[in-house]
């Protein structure tokens, strides 16, 4: 049976991987394109970011804009409504994560103050809703590499995958390691109190 110190230490951690998530939805930063003012110029660098709801430039006035804009980022060709399409389908797989993750940690609430019985089996639970806002994190930053390096929106050098893809690894990778570090406690580690079952009178 999974201990609650264990429960507690998984807890924390994945409380952190929730703010990751927050941080890889809100922050504009998926992909990020820079380039270096000329030595002696005295101009400023150009920089454009991208995020799953707003992009961001030096040149904008407001610096940064809904995106993806239907009239603006879409309209040009099909391929431009392509790129708007699985663009926006990330956006949902970040939000459908982060609501798993939330579930998450709600459920690690719960089962930890539900008592033993809840400590013995909730793992299961807890193992599945890691594993499947784990799965959502790594759909959802494939999905934007692969934009990244197949799209014509990308094809000048330079564009590179910044912070909040990081953050969305990162947070699946601790999503997976906390469901197998439940499962595996939950198989290898002795009781919580120590305590055995009873033989059957009848059987001895």
């Amino acid at each position: 049976m999974t201990r609650i110190a264990v429960y507690g230490t998984a807890l924390v951690t994945f409380t952190a991987a929730t703010a990751m998530t927050i941080a890889a939805n809100l922050v504009p930063r998926w992909v990020v394109y820079a380039v270096p003012p000329t030595p002696g110029s005295g101009a400023q660098p150009f920089w454009q970011t991208l995020g799953l709801h707003r992009s961001c430039s030096s040149e904008a006035v407001p610096s940064c804009r809904p995106f993806p804009q239907t009239s603006r980022d879409c309209s040009a060709g099909a391929g431009q409504q392509y790129f708007c399409s699985v663009w926006r389908s990330v956006g949902f797989m970040m939000a459908l994560a982060l609501v798993v993750e939330l579930a998450a940690l709600v459920g690690f609430v719960v089962v930890m103050a539900g008592g033993r019985l809840k400590r013995e089996s909730g793992w299961r639970v807890l193992g599945l809703l890691l594993a499947a806002a784990a799965l959502l994190h790594v759909f959802a930053g494939a999905t934007v590499a692969f934009l990244r390096d197949r799209d014509d929106r990308f094809l000048v050098p330079g564009w590179r995958l910044d912070i909040s893809w990081i953050f969305c690894i990162a947070s699946a990778t601790i999503a997976f390691l906390c469901a197998a570090g439940l499962a595996l406690s939950a198989l290898v580690l002795p009781p919580e109190d120590g305590y055995e079952f009873l033989r059957d009178p009848v059987e001895s």
